[in-house]
């Protein structure tokens, strides 16, 4: 694929750009719009503590027309980008105006769509004598992001304070965030899920997080508290809803998966790191993951509690998604630019729609072309 040097990739942001809505770019749509503004206004109040209290004996009324109005406005429908500049302040619009009813989770999914991976069942054989992991790392340290913001998490997870003695896990956690909401999916997913044959390189793949600081602590927290203590973040929250959506196993479902697609899921179990419920793997000598709680002393909650923990442990939908995946191929054009699969495809749809003279664009197309500028920025120099 060879993509013509007469076509202009700013203009193409430009269009791809006017595609997509967050919440932040709504919020302040509204709040400029006479009409909106108000009825924004009275739906914070609605949604406040004791906001109807204030709002008198029409409350009811009131924050029923608001939100009544408000479906006709830009924030009906509008998402956030995973790890984008100000996430919280545009999770906060989305969870708190509750105009969403139709979506699961606050993230836009045309990310996964070209997280295509996974083919055979025998694709680890062989692996005697190849330690994934040990190339996944060389991968990583030779493309300049990959090893920049890896170096910055190892940094960070690894350094001590002076006045505790132990490690900064909250500046931990930011890093790891950052490492895997900015780097491309075929260093990270080879990082975190290289297949292993032996402890050595199983060991090498749970280090990967620095789980000393990131996960590990001297007990086991409760998974309900970690679990309350998650909702109350917007981000992990989030992050949580998008998990439990795109990892929802399946017992009808040949992948195993309710919603049919791996590389969603390995994106949604990503987006965890970094987080109160951070995964891991539990030891070396397994493929098992859990994040760092137990059900222990759970009482009435019991129920809950295995349910929650269960769908890291015993989850068929994640188990293959981790076995059968395989690096994303990579290729070059002639303008110097590495590609992945997902953005070569992305390009080669974004060319033939904008030859369209009609420009009239299809809702799946606009799904798989929503995240091109992501894309193309972690890719050009």
């Amino acid at each position: 694929f060879i993509f013509p040097h007469s076509v202009s990739l700013l203009p193409l942001l430009s269009v791809l750009s006017a595609l997509c809505l967050d919440c932040l770019v709504a919020g302040d749509s509204c709040s400029s719009d006479e009409n909106c503004s108000p009825r924004l206004r009275t739906l914070r109040q609605c949604v406040a503590g004791n906001g109807s209290m204030k709002l008198g004996p029409g409350a009811r009324s009131q924050c029923a027309n608001a939100v009544s109005a408000l479906l006709s406005s830009p924030l009906h429908g509008c998402q956030c980008k995973r790890g984008m500049k100000k996430e919280k302040n545009c999770l906060s619009i989305y969870w708190n105006h509750v105009l969403q009813p139709h979506l699961i989770h606050p993230y836009f999914s045309c990310d996964i769509l070209f997280l295509t991976l996974v083919p055979s069942a025998d694709s680890d054989v062989g692996m005697t004598t190849v330690n994934r992991c040990l190339d996944a790392a060389k991968a990583c340290n030779v493309d300049d992001l990959c090893q920049k913001l890896r170096t910055e998490y190892v940094s960070a997870c690894i350094k001590l304070t002076a006045k505790s003695g132990l490690c900064n896990r909250p500046k931990c956690n930011r890093a790891l965030r950052r490492f895997f909401d900015r780097v491309p999916a075929d260093y990270t997913h080879e990082l975190l899920f290289c297949p292993c044959t032996d402890t050595a390189c199983a060991e090498r793949r749970r280090q990967t997080i620095v789980p000393s600081c990131s996960y590990e602590g001297s007990e086991k927290p409760n998974c309900i508290m970690q679990m309350r203590i998650c909702n109350a973040d917007y981000v992990c929250r989030s992050r949580l809803a998008q998990f439990q959506y795109d990892c929802e196993p399946s017992k009808t479902s040949a992948s195993g998966c309710k919603q049919g697609n791996y590389g969603a899921c390995l994106l949604a179990y990503t987006g965890l790191i970094g987080s109160t419920i951070t995964p891991n793997y539990v030891d070396n000598s397994t493929s098992s993951v859990a994040p760092w709680c137990s059900c222990s002393a759970s009482g009435s909650q019991r129920d809950e509690c295995d349910s929650f923990l269960g769908f890291f442990t015993d989850n068929i939908c994640l188990s293959e998604c981790r076995r059968r995946r395989r690096p994303a191929p990579r290729r070059v054009c002639r303008m110097g630019i590495t590609l992945t699969a997902r953005s070569l495809d992305c390009l080669t749809m974004l060319f033939h729609l904008l030859q369209r003279p009609h420009k009239t664009f299809y809702w799946t197309e606009l799904y798989i072309l929503m995240d091109f500028p992501s894309i193309m920025s972690s890719r050009f120099d």
